[in-house]
């Protein structure tokens, strides 16, 4: 049976229910949603959406890195937003972290997340 390896990072929001920031598989990185929320004091941040995926965007970077990975490794992406009229916004943003070759991607909106949250980001990268 193949290991995992647990990836924890202070760079990064600590997790705030029973699962890790990321595991490690089979040289396959799985990084657990992030919301906005500031890793130095663990509250949601002030501003609007562009804000919060700025912010999200850097915690999943500060834990890819903690891993061994980066956006370029990156291979899926899911993204979850509390409303749909913020994906235009997400996209502009979300497209200055993957210039070239972006991953796959799916995008739907949901009813809440976690801590009133406007967007939630998960991905999925290789080492």
């Amino acid at each position: 049976m193949k290991s995992k390896n647990i990836v924890q990072t202070s760079n990064a929001p600590e997790a705030i229910g029973p699962y890790s920031q990321a595991v490690i598989n089979d040289n396959i990185v799985y990084c657990s949603g992030q919301i906005a929320m500031d890793p130095k004091n663990g509250k949601l941040i002030e501003g609007g959406i562009e804000d919060q995926i700025k912010q999200v965007m850097n915690n999943l970077e500060a834990i890819l890195l903690e891993a061994g990975a980066g956006f370029d490794k990156v291979i899926k992406c899911s993204i979850f937003l509390d409303d749909m009229d913020h994906f235009d916004t997400v996209n502009e943003v979300y497209a200055n972290y993957f210039i070239v070759n972006p991953p796959a991607r799916e995008t739907m909106a949901v009813k809440s997340l976690p801590r009133n949250a406007m967007v939630e980001i998960s991905c999925i990268a290789y080492l």
